[in-house]
């Protein structure tokens, strides 16, 4: 007959293997919720920390909480986990206090990862009925948020099979997943260069499996809690892959390769500003708007886009008949993106001077203000991302600006204040299609008016 110990292995193993997604969704959550309860690590402006309220810092703790208790339901057969809760039951009802010892005892032991599992799992249930109950309170001070934060980081990392801490790169979930790439990794002569070219390519996807925990069409509150902490997890990731280059590119010797993986750090240091200080900057303060979704979808897609241009540039150093195609299903080119960015503000100008040019006619200016509100919602979900960081604060404050005007106030005096506003916004966009029209990569590629002419007849 199996032993005890060797049965709960098996029936952990065949679990892992039946939920391999979820193992890793729980790898990546217990590292997010560390990484959560760092200030360093979310979107906050510069204010008093020691007075700010940290509730809903809070409350998307404990819904990410929620999520993680709903993978471990998931992968505890049923009967284990009924065993279980009988156990718990009889422990607070029945048992002498000798007896308690000897159970939780055994249970910290963390022999097998069976405990490991029930372990996380027991934790996880107490934390979520005190942070429940500390919400309630309204309010929650810095050193509240910190004292959670750490009780949190000891349960994560004092547990032997699950600490995702145990290693930098854990070979269980942290692998390069396109055949190509292996190939090309194992290829390379340069056993220095071989190494800390895996290593950075182990980030990327990395990034590329945090990024595909993020649900960007959900509307639930747990899972855009849960979206959330997997953005700040990513941020806290790019940095210490940043740091990783720093240390490291000096040791290759090949120039270019140096110079390639410099350039891959930089464009990093640049897309996390936008993210983390323009996009999701204060987010938790509209966690009731409905832009809350809008902009984990938005940088949801920076970031994805960031991770496969850098995928790509790097496989085409090496091999450069490898399509992006080949590696990403739904992969756009640069020079696809600069196309597509120059099309979409190229009609954005056109309905902004359409309207700007009716501004004298009362029912032609609603008609023309109508059209330009549409075209945004587009332009914000599918366009915002393809813009470079020193844009986009000019876009988002015009859309912003635009999206508060209330109809009346295009009846009225105050009509005057938008119209120069959108006058002004006008030239701006002027100016930054002639700097994406110098870019090298549309030198000799004419604007495809056919296509433009039929999104402005849509939106007019």
């Amino acid at each position: 007959m199996m032993a005890k110990s060797e049965e709960s292995r098996d029936w952990v193993k065949q679990s892992k293997e039946e939920n391999r997604g979820l193992y890793s969704e729980l790898d990546m959550l217990l590292r997010g919720l560390d990484r959560f309860f760092n200030i360093e690590n979310l979107p906050l402006s510069n204010e008093d920390i020691a007075s700010k309220n940290f509730l809903e810092e809070l409350l998307t703790a404990r819904d990410a909480i929620l999520r993680l208790l709903g993978i471990l339901e998931m992968v505890i057969p049923e009967n284990r986990k009924n065993a279980y809760w009988f156990q718990k039951f009889t422990e607070t009802k029945y048992l002498s206090e000798k007896r308690i010892d000897a159970f939780r005892q055994e249970l910290y032991t963390q022999d097998t990862p069976e405990k490991s599992l029930y372990l996380l799992y027991d934790s996880f249930v107490n934390l979520k009925g005190l942070i429940t109950d500390l919400c309630r309170s309204g309010h929650i001070s810095y050193l509240g948020f910190i004292n959670v934060g750490n009780m949190i980081s000891k349960e994560v990392r004092e547990n032997i099979f699950f600490n995702p801490f145990r290693k930098n790169m854990n070979p269980e979930f942290d692998v390069i997943t396109n055949h190509a790439i292996s190939k090309i990794v194992r290829s390379i002569q340069d056993r220095e260069e071989k190494k800390h070219i895996s290593i950075i390519y182990l980030y990327l996807f990395r990034f590329i499996r945090i990024v595909n925990f993020i649900e960007i069409s959900a509307q639930r509150p747990v899972s855009l809690s849960t979206s959330l902490i997997m953005l700040v997890l990513i941020r806290s990731e790019i940095g210490s892959f940043r740091a990783y280059i720093d240390k490291v590119s000096k040791k290759i010797r090949n120039q270019d390769l140096q110079m390639l993986i410099h350039a891959v750090a930089y464009q990093f240091s640049m897309e996390t500003k936008r993210v983390y200080h323009q996009e999701l900057k204060d987010i938790l303060r509209k966690r009731a708007s409905i832009q809350f979704r809008g902009k984990i979808e938005n940088s949801h897609g920076i970031l994805k886009n960031l991770t496969e241009q850098s995928i790509v540039q790097l496989t085409q150093f090496y091999d450069h008949n490898i399509p992006g195609e080949e590696i990403f299903v739904s992969f756009m080119t640069k020079l696809q993106q600069s196309i597509r960015l120059r099309e979409d503000i190229h009609v954005l100008h056109a309905i902004v001077k359409l309207f700007c040019a009716n501004a004298e006619d009362r029912n032609t200016r609603l008609k023309y203000f109508e059209s330009l509100r549409n075209y945004m919602v587009y332009f914000e979900s599918f366009t915002f991302r393809l813009l470079r960081y020193d844009d986009y604060e000019e876009f988002y404050v015009f859309f912003h600006n635009l999206n508060s005007v209330k109809k009346e106030a295009l009846l009225n005096q105050s009509f005057s204040k938008v119209l120069e506003k959108t006058k002004h916004f006008k030239i701006f966009l002027e100016t930054t299609l002639r700097h994406i029209g110098n870019r090298s990569e549309l030198a000799d590629k004419p604007l495809d008016t056919e296509r433009t002419e039929s999104m402005i007849a849509q939106y007019i």
